[in-house]
């Protein structure tokens, strides 16, 4: 079986569109947009684009996310009030059972890697 390396740089992904759920919204109705250049065995990555805006977030048991900041400015708070911010050149895992409120402080790009092991409970995390 030949495998073949995704670049993000030269694939024509269709962009995608979409708002926060209007019962998570906390501060405006953001447009997301996201291109999804690689979905494999419970893995996707490419590129997410967020007007400002925030929302509350609840992850799925399993399905944990990294992600890598290109522009832009975020800050993600959990459900006990502590908060992060990430900037240009930042990363941060968000574990699995992960809720707390997402914020884009300043329009954002970044790549991510979605990981959903299907409900399977992920080892235990550092807390954000």
């Amino acid at each position: 079986m030949s495998l073949t390396l995704t670049s993000f740089a030269e694939i024509s992904t269709p962009v995608v569109h979409d708002h926060p759920r209007p019962d998570r919204r906390e501060r405006g109705n953001p447009l997301r947009s996201t291109w999804n250049h690689y979905e494999r065995n419970g893995v996707s990555a490419g590129l997410w684009a967020c007007e400002v805006g925030a929302w509350r977030i609840a992850f799925a048991e399993g399905k944990d996310e990294f992600f890598h900041v290109i522009e832009g400015l975020i800050r993600i708070t959990n459900s006990h009030g502590e908060a992060r911010t990430f900037g240009a050149g930042q990363a941060c895992v968000i574990p699995g059972g992960f809720t707390g409120l997402f914020e884009v402080l300043e329009p954002v790009r970044k790549h991510y890697v979605l990981i959903d092991r299907g409900g399977i409970q992920a080892a235990p995390q550092a807390a954000l």
